[in-house]
């Protein structure tokens, strides 16, 4: 069978044993011998979509059921198969449709404010209840700071919101941007401890009402405003400009006007702090299993496809870090955290809904974990001085 042989050419680390959906067993690689994992086919057309298009077919046929894994979790077989697949392409098959695929996507494909919008109603918008059961107390949707790989989820966090804060280097009463505000944490935790004048802006109607919210409840109304618009429409200047965790929705066509935009909004001796998933390969299309069920319009660019764009807004690149495996720590820690709520997830959607969300998380974490995926933090001015000389303010 022509899949068996591009997955014993693809595992070269361990192995399965799979069952495909005429029952027939096959040895995958050189599995354990005394309890494989095994992979069970139920639905015939999978010999064929697993062989051309496994980036995108094999997350529907688990999410489906018409995929089962026995003798070991998602989890397990992920990192087997990760470590085979390392930073590069599945197969051939695979790299041609995505290809296609993605170019078609990348000319059909315009993240206007209405489209925008759309795109992060399909995500932040789901259920605040089901975000309460993975995330921090903070809702902090964005990669953690694992000073420590065992640090819990609520210090890592708190790590990456004093990191980001310390790298803006604040100063009393300036007036501070944070573009995809989320839940409001950031926002409210600068205003808490630069006693700064900080806006966040959201297009989620969701996280707009908790944010307002939480500001109240925190008696902070007077210094945190947050608002329902696209950043393409601000006008105001600003002494620091953050965005955590949102750039990856921006599209890539709408890159020069995202930093032309930032470069606009902030004074001549303002500083912006940019804080992405990125690539670390060369620029390659989107997964087609993310930008289908989770991400819609979402794409995580390779450092060459931000710099350029940086460079013709007019800003300087004053800082640059690349955080490494902490979005695996952050994505294992919510996906146990669903792997516990199980039982209410199911209840407030269903089996296949859980499944689903299982896959985007586990899948996620492996990508940063042995795949090309990392987080950018990107430091801008307007000049050589604004930041300090040293990163010694940060530390």
């Amino acid at each position: 069978m022509q899949l068996v042989r591009f997955l014993n050419n693809l595992f070269k680390k361990d192995g399965f044993i799979l069952i495909d959906g005429d029952s027939k067993k096959y040895i995958i690689g050189k599995p354990n011998k005394t309890d494989p994992i095994i992979i069970k086919i139920l639905d015939k057309s999978l010999h064929f979509k697993l062989l051309i298009n496994p980036d995108l077919y094999f997350g529907e046929a688990y999410t489906d059921g018409t995929l089962k894994i026995e003798n070991g979790t998602l989890t397990d077989f992920l990192e087997i198969a990760y470590q085979n697949i390392g930073r590069n392409e599945i197969n051939t098959f695979s790299y041609i449709l995505k290809k296609i695929k993605g170019t078609y996507r990348y000319l059909t494909s315009f993240n206007f404010a209405k489209q925008s919008k759309k795109n992060v109603a399909h995500h932040y918008d789901l259920s605040d209840d089901l975000y309460n059961l993975f995330l921090d107390s903070k809702r902090q949707y964005s990669c953690a700071y694992f000073k420590n790989e065992n640090d819990t989820l609520e210090q890592a966090q708190k790590n990456k919101i004093d990191h980001i804060i310390k790298k803006l280097n604040l100063k009393p009463n300036q007036k501070v941007l944070d573009i995809g505000s989320g839940w409001g944490s950031l926002a409210i935790e600068i205003a808490k401890q630069s006693k700064c004048e900080v806006t966040g802006i959201t297009l989620s109607e969701n996280q707009l009402d908790y944010s307002k919210n939480k500001a109240k409840e925190e008696n902070l109304e007077n210094q945190v405003n947050f608002k329902l618009i696209d950043y393409r429409f601000l006008k105001e200047k600003f002494d620091r400009v953050v965005s955590v965790g949102m750039f990856e929705h921006v599209g890539r066509k709408f890159y020069k006007t995202f930093f032309k935009q930032v470069s606009n909004l902030l004074k001549d001796d303002g500083l912006a702090l940019i804080h992405t998933i990125g690539s670390v390969n060369e620029p390659r299309d989107p997964q087609p299993w993310i930008s289908k069920y989770i991400f819609p319009g979402g794409y995580t660019p390779s450092m060459s496809e931000v710099v350029g764009p940086i460079e013709k807004s007019g800003l300087v690149v004053s800082d640059i870090e690349v955080l490494r495996m902490h979005y695996a720590h952050t994505l294992r820690n919510w996906k146990e955290n669903c792997i516990k709520n199980k039982s209410k997830i199911v209840n407030m959607f269903d089996e296949r809904f859980f499944r689903m969300w299982e896959f985007y998380l586990s899948s996620c974490e492996m990508a940063f974990k042995w795949g090309d995926q990392v987080v950018f933090q990107f430091q801008l001015t307007k000049d050589f001085i604004t930041a300090p000389n040293t990163r010694d303010y940060i530390y």
